[in-house]
């Protein structure tokens, strides 16, 4: 296991007493948030190499959405599971509220070279889809800034191109799943090798606009049933 991720894991495991105290003394969720910052950086940031991923501003509802996912057994990563399974609902949907809300700025992609090529057809399948391959393009659910749109969709710049890669391909070999429909996994089954690589490279090689603010609600009807977008959220929502 690299060193990085093994000290990463020992320090979100070292902290579940601290964690479990502060709730017990009522302190504020600076302080009970402690394990979630050890991994994912200082005010949920991120990591520097990315490799695990910001959450620091994410809409509200998709991150408690995560939480869920892990500590239910929906999202495969067994030190979160364990971090999360005695935590209730409400603890969960607290912890959600205070990273979403968190309004700070984000660093400047990584220099990554990459072939023109690459990043065309990273473009393409991110702002247009594949319409012969019923690959709906990415901004139809995550925003023409992609950004995300509140409360329930993540923005997907700010993101490691390893990050997104790795989570295209959870969804591939069925590590990831969310709320059933399970729209994610029926677009990134979809995806070639080389479509995930182009889509990771062009959206790691993005600057984050506007602070990377989601966006307050959708444009238009999501391409197809998602469970993680309840229908009240998508004025005329397919159901």
């Amino acid at each position: 296991m690299h060193a990085r991720l093994r000290l990463a894991l020992s320090l979100c495991l070292s902290l579940l007493a601290a964690v479990a105290q502060a709730a017990a003394a009522g302190d504020d969720l600076r302080a009970r948030v402690l394990a979630c910052t050890a991994c994912h950086g200082k005010e949920g940031r991120a990591t520097p190499s990315g490799y695990f991923p910001r959450i620091a501003g994410k809409p509200a509802g998709y991150l408690y959405q995560q939480l869920l996912n892990f500590r239910d057994g929906r999202r495969s990563y067994p030190q979160m599971s364990y971090l999360l399974e005695h935590l209730t609902d409400d603890y969960l949907r607290e912890m959600a509220g205070y990273f979403a809300a968190l309004d700070l700025p984000y660093a400047a992609p990584a220099a990554a070279p990459a072939a023109l090529a690459l990043l065309q057809r990273g473009q393409q399948l991110v702002r247009e889809g594949d319409a012969r391959r019923d690959i709906p393009a990415c901004v139809q659910c995550h925003g023409d800034a992609m950004t995300g749109v509140a409360p329930f969709v993540p923005g997907l710049l700010g993101l490691s191109r390893d990050y997104v890669s790795s989570q295209l391909g959870a969804w591939q070999t069925g590590q990831r799943h969310a709320r059933v429909p399970d729209c994610m996994e029926r677009v990134a089954r979809q995806l070639s090798a080389g479509d995930v690589h182009a889509v990771a490279t062009w959206l790691a090689a993005q600057a984050v606009p506007g602070q990377g603010r989601p966006a307050r609600a959708f444009t238009a009807d999501l391409p197809m049933p998602c469970g993680s977008v309840p229908a009240p959220a998508v004025a005329g929502a397919v159901r």
